[in-house]
């Protein structure tokens, strides 16, 4: 059983709309998110396609939606709950464009990773998003950070 209140409430809410039990509702909730996620990857895809050549990133985009998508694939270099030095995510970095730099500051600042005391993690969890910041990440972000996150 679930302990998150806020889905709990989303499935509780359907089901009063509805008329399913707790289980049918859950599974469409469950199913809808699936194929959220799904998408928001086959959309992730298309611009790494395009924006990466060989594993490597070709230019670091201007645009700041498009540059938020490709720090989400330099994003997937990294595992969730490991800790790396600097010169590891520097290296990690190398292997992606030779800015390692600026993609590690870039990282940071959209909050994929988190820096403390010289050690750098992946974000344990996707990062609350102001309405302003919302306009500068692609709205697949939603879906398909958690899903990174959660080791999908």
């Amino acid at each position: 059983m679930t302990r998150n209140s806020d889905f709990k409430r989303v499935v509780r809410a359907r089901m009063a709309d509805t008329g399913e039990s707790y289980t049918v509702a859950r599974a469409a909730i469950e199913a809808r998110e699936a194929s959220a996620y799904a998408a928001a990857r086959t959309e992730q895809e298309r611009l790494v396609r395009r924006l990466f050549t060989d594993g490597r990133l070709a230019r670091v985009p201007a645009k700041r939606k498009v540059r938020a998508a490709a720090l989400l694939e330099v994003l997937t270099r990294f595992e969730p709950g490991r800790d790396y030095s600097e010169k590891q995510v520097n290296e990690v970095l190398l292997g992606v464009h030779e800015d390692f730099a600026y993609l590690r500051r870039e990282l940071v600042n959209y909050r994929y990773l988190e820096r403390a005391d010289g050690t750098y993690r992946v974000a344990a969890t996707a990062p609350e998003r102001a309405p302003v910041e919302r306009q500068e990440i692609p709205a697949w972000e939603d879906h398909w950070l958690p899903g990174f996150l959660a080791g999908r």
